[in-house]
């Protein structure tokens, strides 16, 4: 047996058991070195310093990352905290300020209460950094305050600390704006030619009952998934979106598609097709990333870390 196919039997074999990425996890504890700070683990490569940006990036796009790595992960690539480790503490201490300055701000304008949701209390800290507090707390939500509700919703879910929490909320969602803006646009496009690349049928079904141009793209393109599939599966993709792809949405609208094929071909018209995708079962939102992530990879290749 070659190493390949050695090291792809363990795979399957610890996914199967309930130990998934137990070599993708050695692997990171390799390029992200343990270092102790208090009761904290910190990273550390070459020196005093994070792993090289580009090759965190790297890993990230090409393996789901350890559930104890993924918010400091997270935190390093979305700009939140310097690759310099011995910064951290002091970093994480302004991030702390800003974070009680903004939130007493908003509670002495009555904005905010002890029984605001932590989600609304993210948005309206998000929305006075960002200049575009409206004048009362009544004024309508505009579609992009309610996806950055859902995201912030899912993000609680993942992310136990609130300062935490609405930082990485915060960056996901600057992020996800500026880097993304031009590409976004396209990916209804994307989803509709992978589709019938993987099943011209299935799409062919769609034309037919004039369902493609009526699909829940907002939920996948501009939610991120975020209230379709379940936090435990959608942090796998957002490790794709931090990381530095927005294309891994297709493939999951693609897989999802594939998954549900015989219950979407069932139905005859665009709102009954639109419903149902809106509200897919969550049983088998683990394996539809699974196979989305392999999607994505056979379509867009596998990254490979740099020199």
């Amino acid at each position: 047996m070659t190493d390949d196919s050695q090291r792809n039997f363990r795979s399957v074999y610890y996914e199967k058991v309930g130990f998934r990425g137990v070599e993708e996890k050695k692997s990171l504890e390799i390029l992200l070195k343990d270092d102790r700070l208090g009761e904290s683990h910190l990273l550390k490569f070459m020196g005093s310093k994070l792993p090289d940006i580009e090759k965190l990036c790297t890993f990230s796009q090409r393996f789901p990352l350890p559930s104890m790595y993924r918010v400091l992960v997270w935190k390093v690539l979305l700009g939140i905290l310097p690759p310099h480790h011995d910064s951290h503490a002091q970093v994480m201490a302004y991030r702390k300020d800003q974070y009680s300055d903004v939130l007493h701000a908003l509670t002495v304008v009555r904005f905010i209460s002890d029984a605001t949701p932590q989600g609304e209390v993210y948005l309206r800290m998000y929305q006075l950094e960002s200049g575009k507090l409206p004048r009362s707390p009544s004024f309508p939500l505009e579609l992009e305050d309610e996806v950055f509700l859902a995201i912030a919703k899912a993000m609680e879910e993942m992310v136990e600390d609130s300062v935490d929490c609405y930082w990485i909320t915060r960056c996901f969602v600057k992020q996800f704006n500026n880097k993304y803006r031009d590409a976004l646009p396209q990916l209804p496009r994307a989803f509709e030619q992978y589709l019938n690349l993987e099943d011209s049928r299935l799409l062919s079904h769609l034309k037919t009952c004039s369902a493609v141009s009526k699909l829940p793209y907002d939920l996948w393109f501009k939610r991120c998934f975020a209230g379709c599939l379940p936090e435990s599966s959608l942090q796998r993709v957002w490790d794709k979106v931090v990381s530095g792809s927005c294309k891994i949405l297709v493939f999951v609208a693609v897989e999802i598609l594939l998954t549900f094929k015989i219950k979407v071909m069932a139905l005859n018209s665009a709102e009954k097709i639109t419903k149902f995708l809106e509200n897919i079962p969550q049983d088998s939102s683990d394996a539809i990333v699974s196979k989305a992530i392999d999607l994505w990879h056979k379509h867009c290749g596998t990254p490979v870390h740099s020199a």
